[in-house]
């Protein structure tokens, strides 16, 4: 389960055996979760997550998704 980013309360990480579907994000921060697909940057699930908190979390994901993508790229082609 690598984590790819840790700001202000929020972990970033995906699953290292999850790369059967598109990129995406997991991020959790206290006991609330979202998942979010890359491309483009949509929110797939939340769990615990207030509405108004998602367009927070929405912001830092698209902040950061160059960062997510090459993370989950390196990642997932390492393990062919």
């Amino acid at each position: 389960m690598p984590t790819i980013l840790r700001l202000n309360g929020y972990r970033f990480f995906f699953y290292s055996r999850e790369n059967d579907g598109p990129p995406h994000i997991h991020v959790e921060f206290a006991d609330k979760l979202a998942k979010y697909w890359l491309e483009p940057v949509e929110l797939a699930s939340s769990q615990r997550v207030r509405a108004h908190e998602l367009g927070g979390v929405r912001r830092l994901v698209v902040e950061h998704r160059t960062d997510f993508l090459k993370a989950w790229y390196e990642h997932f082609s390492s393990e062919d």
